[in-house]
């Protein structure tokens, strides 16, 4: 920590546990506790079950945590692809290309994902690219959400990028797609892996354009949820919301590893 006095540090891990208890960690463990709960008319809630997880693990919740899983991988290996290729396009452009894409990619984050799906949506609802109602419209949007934070995280892992390895690699005679290739990618495999699992995190939370994209047989499960807590199941629905961030959690935890593993390379 920066702050180096015993005080000073009891005192900023004070200040962190009043903002993050109340903020974050509270309202993850109200929702935590709900979901093994059947009533919660007092202070404390009431009738212990698990039958909100056993209605979450199976039929049609299972289906929509299937999607949820197809969507965000599909859209993270599509945004990783994009956002690679730009983020390498753009470190040989100028100044001036470089801010051209850098505001292209930055677009959709800078508005409302609701209007990135009316978009999606206006686009691809007529020939000669016609994909509404159908699963891969979804796929689209989330894909153009997050294909910023792979862009941006690989253009600055390409800005810390010691060039001393490709001009050595290029000097022992080794042709641009072998340097490519063996010598850049390798090195920003830490990047991508993280930008990967960013991509993928975000794409599992989406709800404001799925809500107006998502066909009836590609329903993922953040809509599900929304679903279950408009029609008054707060229970199942905080059921359904734990099984979606530690699925989350767990595909997070796992390209960490690899991402760990590609750091020690």
């Amino acid at each position: 920590m920066l702050v180096h006095t015993r005080k000073g540090r009891w005192t900023a891990w004070a200040v962190f546990a009043a903002l993050f208890v109340p903020l974050f960690a509270l309202p993850l463990l109200v929702i935590a506790v709900a979901s093994f709960s059947t009533n919660w008319s007092g202070a404390f809630p009431s009738g212990p079950t698990t039958g909100h997880y056993a209605a979450a693990t199976r039929g049609e919740s299972l289906a929509a945590l299937s999607v949820s899983l197809q969507t965000a991988v599909g859209a993270s290996v599509l945004a990783l692809v994009v956002g690679t290729w730009a983020a390498l396009s753009a470190s040989s452009l100028g100044r001036g290309g470089r801010r051209v894409l850098d505001a292209l990619f930055m677009l959709p984050v800078a508005v409302p994902s609701v209007v990135v799906g009316l978009a999606v949506l206006v686009a691809y609802s007529q020939p000669p690219v016609l994909l509404n109602g159908t699963r891969w419209i979804v796929i689209i949007a989330h894909t153009v959400l997050v294909t910023a934070f792979a862009y941006q995280s690989v253009s600055a892992a390409l800005t810390r990028l010691d060039p001393a390895y490709e001009q050595a690699a290029a000097s022992l005679g080794a042709r641009p797609w072998y340097v490519l290739w063996r010598v850049k990618v390798p090195l920003l495999l830490p990047s991508l892996t993280a930008a990967a699992g960013l991509c993928f995190a975000l794409s599992m939370g989406e709800l404001s354009a799925t809500m107006m994209l998502y066909p009836p047989d590609w329903m993922p499960l953040p809509v599900q949820i929304f679903a279950a807590t408009d029609r008054g199941s707060l229970f199942t629905g905080s059921a359904l919301a734990v099984v979606l961030m530690v699925t989350t959690l767990l595909v997070l935890l796992a390209v960490s590893r690899i991402r760990t593993k590609a750091s020690y390379r």
